[in-house]
């Protein structure tokens, strides 16, 4: 199958995609579980591909993009509240110090913006870090970030440690499908380009990239505020999908997580973290939760089936998978139409020759 035709087939499912999920939301109510799988699946999809940029493709073990995504959600929730309803959210800051607001997709280009700001200010020490070493430097930033956001002092403009509410939402499960496709593509094109290739050379050998010529520091700088630029819009995302923010909820946890996602997906496949961020989500979200309620056959109660052992199978389905699949599902490999295609054909000749 040439590129063509496989560049075509590609676009069509994306199509089918997108209209399946418009005739969902004709047919099921909103409150639908699959919803909140589809949105959060593509978002956790995005920032799940963004933190890949860095570990996966350019060898970068960082893990501050909580602190990215807590940036963008705040940027964007900031600058979308609408004047006449900021004296009830800034209740205790006077209405607060932001007097206009901007455009939806603006503030969403903004957060990524604020996002990718602070990423290279921290680079330009944290970089010269390697390994562990900046992995800590940057969960370090994550969680430094988190306590000046909830700083009384910055209330007039983060609301302090209260919540940030009332600013502009989305209506359709396909707004956050189509601006983290689009991110998705634009990182997928970069990573195909000639500065993707110095990424994947620095991350093999930084000793030999540097001896053809690339300049190191300046295409580490470059990923890292690539990948907190869409951090940052992963993070305005997930604020209008949350519709509210609070600087507590964006954790170490959340960072865990989506390293969790990448390493399942795979370690420098795009397409392996799409797909492991919505298998995540489902299955933490949806598929165990019956297993945070008590259970009965008649009489009996089904033993162990309480609140909390949700996460403990959960806990033992991410080893099982990480034991089986030590390379991740996908591994350094990306899901192709033409190869899926000839797998099914070898497939169907083999049965038929096994027939007598």
């Amino acid at each position: 199958m040439s590129k063509k035709n496989n560049f075509i087939l590609s676009g069509l499912l994306i199509a089918a995609l997108l209209i399946g999920i418009y005739v969902l939301e004709q047919i099921l109510p909103p409150t639908e579980m699959v919803f909140v799988v589809l949105q959060k699946g593509a978002i956790y999809a995005l920032v799940a591909v963004s933190m890949n940029l860095l570990n996966g493709f350019a060898g970068l073990f960082s893990l501050g993009q909580a602190g990215f995504m807590l940036i963008g959600a705040y940027t964007y929730a900031i600058f979308t509240i609408p004047e006449v309803l900021k004296p009830s959210v800034y209740l205790y800051f006077g209405g607060g110090a932001i007097h206009f607001t901007l455009p939806v997709l603006a503030a969403i280009v903004l957060a990524g913006l604020a996002a990718a700001f602070f990423a290279y200010l921290i680079g330009l020490p944290v970089l010269r870090l390697k390994s562990d070493y900046l992995a800590i430097a940057t969960l370090g930033f994550a969680e430094i970030i988190r306590a000046v956001f909830q700083w009384d002092a910055l209330g007039p403009v983060t609301n302090g440690s209260n919540l940030l509410r009332k600013f502009q939402t989305y209506d359709s499960t396909l707004f956050p499908f189509v601006v983290s496709g689009t991110c998705i593509a634009v990182i997928v094109l970069f990573i195909r380009s000639t500065y993707g290739r110095a990424l994947c050379a620095i991350r093999d050998d930084e000793t030999a990239a540097e001896a053809m010529g690339i300049h190191l520091a300046r295409h580490k700088r470059l990923a890292f505020c690539i990948s907190s630029f869409f951090a940052g819009i992963s993070g305005a995302l997930l604020a209008m999908f949350q519709m509210t923010v609070q600087a507590s909820a964006f954790k170490a946890a959340m960072t865990y997580e989506i390293l969790l996602i990448v390493v399942i997906g795979g370690i420098g496949s795009v397409t392996g973290s799409c797909l492991s961020a919505f298998l995540f989500v489902a299955a933490n979200e949806w598929w165990l939760r019956f297993l945070d309620t008590e259970q009965y056959i008649g009489s009996f109660q089904i033993p162990l089936l309480r609140p909390g052992f949700r996460r403990v199978v959960f806990s033992v389905l991410v080893m099982l998978v990480v034991l089986f699949f030590q390379k991740g599902i996908m591994g350094r490999k990306e899901f192709s139409i033409s190869r899926f295609a000839g797998r099914l054909k070898r497939i169907s000749y083999k049965n038929k020759e096994a027939k007598p």
